[in-house]
């Protein structure tokens, strides 16, 4: 068919991930009652560093942006999926698509950045203790977190733009829960191949630049911990990092499956989105809260003051 006699698209219908009444009930319980966890998590977390003074370092005032940037990426998807789970008609308008992707892309961005940083926070902490306040001042931390939310916004501004700049004519079925880049680009009725460079290249300096700076950050941590003489020592070293390197393998772990699924095997492309934007979200409060003893002392705290 001739594009001109088509009609450009003004919606989009999201198919989400079943038609299945039956699994459509248990996707609605368990998108609930993980975004529930989600948002009563990382607002513990957001409150505990907020109010408790001994919580005021840089390694918890690093948690506290992450934990905005967790409730975010959840926040914009998983109300918009649950809507659509609970209505008949999937439909999302063009602005509104475009806006779940920037928001999107935009906290998944810095929490890229947000991990790399705190990879930075704990080699210091550990290989460089003498100067680590010295250099870890309020100022750098508040720039490093801004870079982090700049950063972010890059990254979605240039996919965003470079994805729905393109004409959209005729189908306008996202087989998807939510707006995602590679998907809508499937849709695209031009030449995509612009927009594509530009997401791939925004994908390797978003992914690989903090992913090098955790490597190497770990690498000096490990062989200062190696080098360490007593047993107590490394333990402790450890456990200063221990819950910032579980949420790092299981970010990235999930990040880089999703970039490692063929975009024929649609299905799976799914399972992996909804533990990445979804899931892990949740997972990092429980796991700071679970394996960190003065989130919990904080956490008594706050209780026995209410």
């Amino acid at each position: 068919m001739n594009l001109n006699n088509q009609t450009w698209v003004t919606e989009f219908l999201l198919l989400g991930l079943s038609d299945d009444p039956q699994t459509q009930l248990l996707l609605i319980i368990l998108f609930l009652g993980v975004y529930l966890g989600t948002v009563l998590g990382s607002l513990l977390l957001i409150y505990l560093v907020l109010t408790d003074s001994h919580l005021h370092t840089p390694m918890y005032f690093f948690l506290f942006h992450l934990s905005l940037a967790d409730l975010g990426v959840s926040t914009t998807i998983v109300p918009q999926a649950l809507f659509h789970m609970l209505t008949r008609k999937k439909a999302i308008s063009f602005m509104g698509c475009a806006a779940q992707l920037f928001f999107t892309l935009h906290f998944g961005s810095t929490q890229c950045s947000l991990l790399a940083v705190m990879s930075y926070d704990r080699y210091l902490a550990i290989c460089d203790p003498m100067h680590y306040s010295l250099i870890m001042t309020g100022r750098l931390c508040g720039q490093l977190a801004l870079v982090c939310w700049v950063c972010g916004i890059v990254v979605s501004s240039v996919d965003t733009v470079f994805t729905l700049s393109l004409p959209y004519q005729g189908d306008n079925r996202i087989a998807h829960f939510f707006c995602d880049a590679p998907v809508i680009l499937t849709l695209a009725s031009g030449d995509t191949h612009k927009a594509e460079v530009a997401i791939f290249f925004m994908g390797v300096v978003i992914l690989l630049t903090p992913v090098s700076l955790i490597l190497v950050s770990y690498g000096f941590i490990i062989v200062t911990v190696i080098r360490m003489k007593t047993t107590s020592g490394r333990l402790k070293a450890f456990s200063t990092c221990g819950s910032h390197l579980l949420v790092v393998i299981l970010f990235y772990g999930t990040l880089i499956s999703s970039f490692m699924t063929p975009k024929t095997l649609r299905e799976q492309m799914k399972q992996v989105a909804v533990f990445f934007v979804v899931i892990n979200p949740m997972l990092n409060p429980l796991i700071y809260s679970l394996r960190n003893k003065e989130v919990k002392r904080a956490f008594k705290t706050a209780v026995n003051r209410k």
